[in-house]
């Protein structure tokens, strides 16, 4: 039996830009991609704190050590800038290996979205 568990999360971090004018997606600094395990394409579930929203996208990379999390697209108008956001990515396991796995999750710095 196969079943989904939460892979990496990515704890309350701050919308920097909201691109409507993009085809779509999240661009995340490359340093909260990299510690949080997420990689380019993969998709994210998005939650927003500040409204309820919640929406699926895939991940671009943002510039290293910027900060940046933009939505873009569609997802823009799901977001202003200042936003808290949670995001989620998910993976598919064997049940009796997502009974020993351990998602990884970080907690930036909400101002900076850097990490601490």
């Amino acid at each position: 039996m196969l079943i989904e568990v939460l892979k990496s999360k990515i704890h309350r971090v701050t919308v920097t830009e909201a691109n409507l004018n993009y085809i779509g997606s999240i661009a995340i600094d490359e340093d909260l991609m990299d510690a949080a395990n997420i990689i380019e394409n993969e998709k994210v579930q998005v939650v927003n704190v500040n409204n309820g929203e919640r929406l699926d996208t895939y991940v671009i990379k943002g510039k290293r050590g910027s900060g940046a999390v933009c939505l873009n697209g569609a997802a823009a108008r799901k977001v202003q800038v200042g936003d808290i956001l949670l995001i989620m990515s998910y993976a598919t396991l064997e049940f009796a290996e997502a009974k020993k796995f351990h998602p990884k999750i970080i907690f930036p710095d909400t101002k900076t979205n850097k990490l601490i």
